[in-house]
């Protein structure tokens, strides 16, 4: 057997063994679930503090070469927090109006979807009764799925404190982040044995270079998404332009799936105004799309994850099986990690043979 064969056979090893420890963890999250919302209540603010602290680290690095520490991460919160605040001041009145018009909406819509969903009906009355019986049984899970969506968003809605909470939480856990990132570092190094230091350190520069560079990109590139996609759809005087567009730029962040999910809401949308706005609204989905595709996303993202497209939907689809919508989103952030493991750059390569030799 080729070594090549022996990494495809070993690569697939590990795939099947993941996918095991999902399907065993979903069938049994019953148990602890309790435990896992806990837990999840309070990681939730660390985590993300974690994240954006691990994505301004590089330009707090930067900075720190022309001025003491604080003073970098100071620089970096005035410019990004008050950024941020500054376009919260100025969206957040039309957000909330945009937001209220579609709750407003949403019977409309409702109204809407059940005429046409009617006239689809009867228009197939003369089908085969068995075919007209499965059309039918689409359509009413259809409709439940669509209610139990607007329930979840609903629910979702009823924890605003808690949000609130969290966001007043996650500026102090990032300072702290930035401030002592080279001791979490230093930490996470010192877990292993000393004579796999060298090793471990090869490792996790491979995933920082992987795993960075990629959702460093992808930020930048959901940004621009839903920037032009708030754009294009007030430009063709679409309902709630910057509702639709920020969700279509949050969607994004999901290879393949995101933009197909991020479309939906804004052509159902359409649907109740007109044949044509329908048309415009997807020309504009796919004039983002093209350029995200081929201009933006090739050289911002680049290739940095150097995963074959078939693993990354894979992943996508257990992902979405196992957690919905945030295990879809963590996948291909999973996948790089695994990939470091399962095929090594040529350093950590180097490492492992120095050490197996010892």
């Amino acid at each position: 057997m080729t070594n090549k064969e022996k990494r495809l056979l070993y690569g697939l090893g590990i795939a099947v063994i993941v996918s095991v420890l999902f399907y065993l963890l979903l069938k049994t999250y019953p148990f602890y679930q309790f435990v896992f919302s806990f837990l999840m209540t309070i990681l939730t603010p660390i985590l993300i503090a974690a994240l954006i602290a691990y994505l301004l680290y590089p330009l707090v690095n930067w900075l720190n070469e022309f001025m003491p520490r604080w003073t970098s991460i100071l620089t970096i919160y005035v410019l990004i927090f008050g950024g941020i605040g500054f376009g919260i001041y100025k969206a957040v009145p039309m957000f909330v109006k945009q937001l209220k018009g579609l709750i407003n909406f949403l019977p409309q819509l409702f109204d809407t979807y059940q005429e046409w969903i009617y006239n689809l009906y009867v228009s197939t009355s003369n089908f085969p009764e068995d075919v007209h019986d499965k059309m039918d049984e689409a359509f009413v899970k259809i409709e439940e799925g669509l209610v139990d969506g607007l329930t979840n968003i609903a629910y979702s809605l009823t924890g605003i404190t808690d949000v609130i909470v969290i966001i007043a939480v996650i500026p102090i856990l990032v300072f702290y982040f930035l401030k002592d990132f080279s001791k979490f570092k230093a930490s996470l190094l010192a877990i292993g044995p000393g004579n796999k230091k060298g090793y471990y350190q090869s490792v996790l520069q491979s995933i920082d270079h992987n795993l960075g560079g990629y959702l460093r990109g992808q930020f930048l590139v959901c940004l621009f998404v839903g920037l032009i996609s708030s754009l294009l759809l007030w430009l063709i005087d679409m309902k709630y332009p910057l509702l639709l567009g920020t969700f279509m730029g949050m969607t994004n962040i999901i290879p393949y799936f995101g933009p197909i999910l991020g479309a939906i809401p804004a052509v159902l949308i359409a649907f109740t105004i007109s044949t044509n706005q329908v048309i415009y609204v997807i020309l504009a989905v796919v004039g983002v799309q093209l350029i995200e595709g081929n201009l933006l996303s090739p050289y911002i993202v680049g290739k940095s994850l150097h995963v074959h497209p078939v693993f990354i939907i894979f992943a996508l689809l257990v992902g979405g099986e196992s957690f919905g919508i945030a295990g879809m989103i963590l996948a291909v952030p999973v996948l790089t990690i695994i990939k470091v493991f399962v095929e090594p750059t040529p350093a950590v390569k180097k490492m492992k043979e120095a050490w197996g030799k010892k």
